[in-house]
């Protein structure tokens, strides 16, 4: 029997969506503060995922300075209707819903519309096209009268489509099936004629879980499916791979299966480093409703291939190997923090390499700084970059990051000690206070910065590029770079980036290249010390 391997997409893809359209499938996963936002992905398989674009890639009204790297855009929902592609959002503030929005494409690759405001409470927006047209959102929030159930509640109201506005009464449809815990990330579904609501409770972490309620119409009242919860991993082993199983939205492939997309961690140890990833599971039907991952009861490593008959892989979302930012534009799997940054970072006018430019603004604040970077998709690892960088005083700095929150990561960057001297410094940032870790000096303003990672550590060196010798500087345990530890919603993402540290520098960092390679094995590169 033919398999894949899960996740389909590694990385911090957290909260996944999916449509068909046809023999295409497209998907969409949270972006919180990270620009562009809500990235969208093709497959013919189910299995091999192409990114097209991002939803928001562009200055719009859905300004995210100011925020903390785990709010933002929140749990996305994509949908098709007649010749239409919607998708459905949240912003999130201070880890609550601030504003709803709906915008469209008639080309999932874009362009999408401004983002259209809605009078919608909470977060997790969903929406539903019935069989006579009419089409309905649902979401979760604060339950006024949680009548015994959770403190939480999914409710509902019709979308017009035409002002693309939320018109007639509110219904509120459920209150969840875990008792005490909150609900959230409604779908809803339709089959012989009876209406299915997924959701989600317990939380993102270790209790999360899948329920369901159903009903014969489809404003309610909704009844709980007593098989909740339909899929968990909360009572497995602490040494089982994957983990918070739970967020799932359904959809059917032209050859009659039905598929979940499910977000999910693979830990080590406890703590995952790389963030909520995209798994599949298979979904069966029985007359109470669907039942998940049928043949082991939960989501596997390795599992069977989808039956599409005319499924061919067209992807890998996992982009690895080097990048010489010799294109006009940067690749899509870049990123940078609540906005764009290309007055501050350009490929080189020579066709070769990348410049960035000095920003007041370090790392750790909540504005743009001069940054962007790529998820980390991989346990073990390796990214090189060769990067040169002249500072002018001691608060400049340009280099790596390997980047969890705000105020939880490590940079090595090439900088200049108190006498003017150029070195490499690796720094440690937690909890709000930075810590020099090691340096080493460099004699041209120029070297190779590593970083590589396992199952146990990330390991940092330096290669100088006049001399060729390289230097291993330290090593930092795995579990300070996981969620566990950093707090939020986020994986480790692998950057660039240059500061002034609050000052007026007018210099510049030249990366001549990046390089991101998967490793089955430690290499030792940065370990080397001669």
């Amino acid at each position: 029997m033919p398999t894949f391997r899960n996740p389909v997409l590694p990385g911090c893809h957290p909260d996944p969506s999916i449509c068909r359209v046809g023999e295409d499938f497209y998907l969409v996963t949270s972006s919180f503060a990270y620009y562009p936002g809500i990235p969208v992905f093709h497959s013919r398989d189910l299995v091999g995922w192409r990114q097209l674009t991002h939803v928001l890639n562009r200055p719009g009204p859905l300004s995210l300075e100011g925020l903390d790297v785990s709010d933002g855009i929140w749990a996305p929902t994509i949908r098709h209707h007649d010749g239409t592609f919607y998708v459905v959002s949240t912003l999130a503030r201070n880890r609550q819903g601030s504003l709803t929005f709906v915008v469209t494409a008639d080309d999932p690759a874009g362009p999408w519309s401004d983002p259209v405001p809605l009078e919608a409470e909470g977060i997790d927006p969903s929406l539903f096209f019935d069989d006579d047209g009419r089409c309905w959102l649902t979401a979760c929030r604060d339950a006024a009268h949680p009548n015994g159930g959770g403190p939480g509640e999914l409710w509902m109201r019709e979308l017009d489509l035409d002002r693309l506005k939320l018109v007639g009464p509110t219904h509120v449809l459920w209150h969840g099936a875990v008792r005490g815990a909150w609900v959230e990330a409604p779908h809803l579904y339709k089959r012989d004629g009876r209406y299915y609501l997924i959701a989600a409770e317990g939380g993102t972490e270790s209790n999360h879980s899948v329920t369901a309620a159903r009903s014969d119409a489809v404003t309610g009242p909704y009844v709980t499916d007593p098989r909740s919860p339909l899929l968990t991993h909360r009572h497995r082993s602490p040494d089982e791979p994957i983990h918070n199983v739970g967020h799932v939205d359904l959809v059917d492939t032209p050859d009659g299966e039905t598929w979940a997309v499910a977000l999910g961690v693979r830990q080590i140890g406890g703590t995952h480093t790389l963030g909520r990833e995209v798994f599949l599971v298979p979904v069966a039907w029985s007359p109470s409703g669907p039942v998940f991952a049928p043949e082991t009861g939960g989501v596997r490593l390795t599992e069977r291939r989808p039956a599409l008959a005319s499924g061919q892989p067209i992807g890998d979302a996992a982009a690895t190997g080097p990048v010489r930012f010799d294109e006009p534009v940067l690749g899509l799997e870049w990123n940078s923090l609540r906005g764009p940054v290309t007055d501050l970072i350009r490929p080189s006018a020579d066709g070769g390499g990348l410049e960035i430019d000095l920003a007041p603004e370090p790392l750790s604040s909540l504005g743009v700084p001069a940054f962007i970077a790529r998820r980390q998709q991989h346990v073990r690892f390796r990214v090189q970059a060769r990067i040169g960088f002249a500072a002018a005083n001691p608060a400049e700095e340009a280099g790596l990051a390997v980047f969890q929150h705000q105020d939880h990561h490590v940079t090595l960057a090439l900088t200049m000690d108190g006498d003017g001297r150029a070195q490499a410094v690796l720094t440690v940032r937690e909890a709000g206070t930075s810590t020099r870790l090691a340096g080493v000096p460099v004699t041209a303003g120029e070297a190779v910065l590593a970083v590589e990672a396992d199952e146990t550590e990330y390991a940092f060196g330096v290669n100088d590029s006049a001399t060729g010798r390289w230097t291993s500087l330290a090593t930092i345990e795995r579990s300070f770079f996981s969620t566990e530890r950093a707090g939020g919603f986020v994986g480790v993402h692998l950057g660039l980036y240059a500061t002034s540290n609050g000052g007026a520098g007018n210099g510049r960092a030249r990366v001549h290249w990046f390089d991101y390679q998967p490793h089955p094995e430690r290499t030792g590169i940065v370990d080397a010390a001669g």
